[in-house]
């Protein structure tokens, strides 16, 4: 969110109409996939480290652009992700053994942006097959057949120039040995290390661990007794007794079979729920309007918090403020740009606030914000004081609007730690850019994701942005209804319930940079997304009646119009089906 009036934000990546254009030139490369065989019982695999789990051992890739990921991953622990830069598309490849006059089939599972897969040199019909992008995993298979004299192809998987990095797994070269042999098989895997407890319920208890080398699951025991498996390094146990203590252990497994037990760890449900009775228990309507209020003078209305109309649901106050102890925050009123307004004044209209059924928040970020949570150390750092900020102001949870973006692995840590100490009452929201909601494989989708059984609403904020893909992969324009239900659909089909997703926009002209939409084209694409009516040239494939709702910047910007933001969304927002 934006401290000055009218000012764009930092540089930041745009895609332009020219996505559409490259999908077309890229369509021709179509003409050359071909049929895709059956491999033969007697067939094998002849690419090397096919899923990456050597790092990029047998592979080369031009410009530096691959490396090796632990997350996302199809199959194992590791899987390839490559970046465009400039002029270099991210190709990587491996030369592999084959047989003359032989027919091979082809294929790898792909995610995030534009990805293709081919193979050169065979003797005959050299032959690719891409995709323009998925938020999850899709496969790519085609087939070719050797020449005569052909001993040896170039199998090569590559991106799109200007297009976000792909991820490639478990790639196959299937057809007869011809030579080179293949990767050994599995062997049993070893034990799950750094099992922990993270958030517990009443009747469940949420748990992790590091993951495995060579482990394509994990199984995970309670008390001794087999409870459930999962392909991921996580997994939450339900179904249990409220304040009653268990122990658990997680082993890994894959074809060669079973680890041994890793080592236990006990876990307590919480009593009754889990709240903490210090933490205000206001609960968020199912459908709900968000307003930033502003901390400081920026030339918009100077309020106190009793100033914010009652339109809006939830009030997330703007900033918290770095300290010297990393990751750590605080919270400093500003009462001399405020007319003086004190901190006792403040804190009493919170309470006001909540005894009107309000949730008041503490925004942790903004456009100059600077907190780094990126590593165990920060994460709890942050964790702690958040929570000591809602115990001074009696906030009822927080908000990320980390513009310098977040490491998803510790904020989600730092997020479950916080919930944890304040109870399952928490708020949780986040503001990011509409960059870092389009693709699952974003870090800030990665931490929507890993807090969605505790996650309130992502706010997306669809402005400043420029051009974006939507979820059907046509590129719109900001300042439309297509630019906000095409953006919100990928969230809403990348794994969010429609409850955590709202569209976040500006109070007034003043509010952003650019972006700008009227209150009419705000309520138009909420009707869009929740009843199929009001829609542009895009229209989803479903409705999503439980959408939650919208959010301004700022309560301050839109009191500087007359509220008439507040006074056209909120009735709108609270009337949704």
């Amino acid at each position: 969110m934006e401290r000055s009036p009218v000012t764009s934000r930092r540089g930041r990546r745009t895609r332009q109409a020219l996505g559409a254009a490259v999908a077309v030139v890229a369509a021709g490369a179509l003409s050359v996939t071909g049929l895709v065989s059956t491999a033969q019982a007697a067939d094998v695999n002849v690419a090397k480290n096919a899923g990456f789990e050597s790092g990029l051992a047998n592979w080369t890739c031009s410009g530096g652009s691959g490396a090796t990921v632990s997350s996302p991953v199809h199959g194992g622990t590791s899987a390839l992700k490559a970046t465009p830069a400039g002029q270099d598309n991210a190709q990587c490849t491996q030369t592999v053994a084959v047989k003359p006059n032989s027919t091979y089939a082809l294929s790898s599972w792909v995610q995030g942006g534009y990805a293709y897969l081919g193979v050169s040199g065979t003797g005959t019909t050299d032959v690719s097959t891409w995709t323009p992008g998925s938020t999850s995993w899709s496969q790519l298979s085609t087939s070719f057949r050797t020449g005569a004299n052909t001993t040896s192809v170039t199998v090569y998987t590559h991106g799109w120039y200007g297009q976000s990095a792909y991820f490639v797994d478990d790639l196959s070269v299937s057809g007869p040995d011809g030579g080179g042999g293949t990767d050994p098989g599995p062997t049993i895997p070893a034990a799950p290390a750094g099992l922990a407890v993270g958030t517990t319920t009443a009747s469940s208890v949420s748990l992790s661990w590091n993951a495995v080398s060579g482990a394509t699951g994990y199984t995970v025991y309670k008390d001794g007794a087999k409870v459930t498996t999962t392909t991921g390094n996580s997994a939450t146990v339900t179904g249990l007794t409220a304040n009653t203590a268990y122990q658990f252990t997680v082993t890994a497994t894959n074809a060669a079979g079973e680890s041994v037990k890793s080592g236990s760890v006990s876990g307590r449900t919480a009593v009754g729920g889990g709240t903490d009775p210090g933490v205000p228990s206001t609960s968020v309507p199912k459908h709900a309007v968000t307003g930033y209020w502003q901390n400081f003078n920026n030339g918009a209305t100077v309020q106190k918090l009793s100033d914010v109309p009652a339109n809006y649901d939830i009030i997330a106050v703007s900033f918290a403020d770095a300290t010297s102890t990393p990751g750590a925050v605080t919270f400093n009123l500003d009462s001399a740009g405020l007319n003086g307004y004190t901190v006792d004044q403040f804190k009493a209209d919170i309470k006001a606030k909540q005894a009107a059924g309000k949730n008041v928040i503490i925004s942790v970020g903004g456009e100059k914000g600077s907190v780094s949570v990126n590593s165990d150390a920060s994460a709890t750092n942050f964790a702690n004081s958040v929570y000591s900020l809602i115990q001074e102001y009696g906030f009822n949870g927080v908000d990320i609007d980390l513009e310098n973006g977040v490491n998803s692995t510790y904020m989600t840590k730092a997020l479950r730690s916080l919930s944890q100490k304040a109870g399952s009452g928490l708020v949780i929201t986040m503001a990011p850019q509409t960059i870092d909601m389009q693709s699952t494989a974003g870090e800030y989708f990665k931490t929507a994701l890993g807090i969605k059984d505790i996650l309130t609403v992502v706010n997306m904020q669809y402005y400043n942005s420029g051009s974006m893909l939507g979820c059907d992969g046509k590129v719109y324009s900001q300042g439309s209804v297509d630019f906000l239900t095409a953006l919100a659909c990928i969230q809403l089909e990348g794994g969010l319930a429609p409850s955590q997703v709202g569209l976040g926009v500006p109070a007034s002209t003043s509010g952003a940079g650019s972006g700008y939409v009227a209150p009419s084209v705000v309520n138009a694409a909420l009707d869009c997304l929740a009843k199929g009516t009001g829609c542009g040239s895009f229209k989803p494939s479903k409705t999503y009646p439980g959408v939650r709702g919208a959010m301004t910047w700022s309560t301050n910007w839109d009191a500087k119009s007359g509220n008439a933001w507040s006074n056209a969304v909120g009735p709108h927002v609270h009337g949704l089906p």
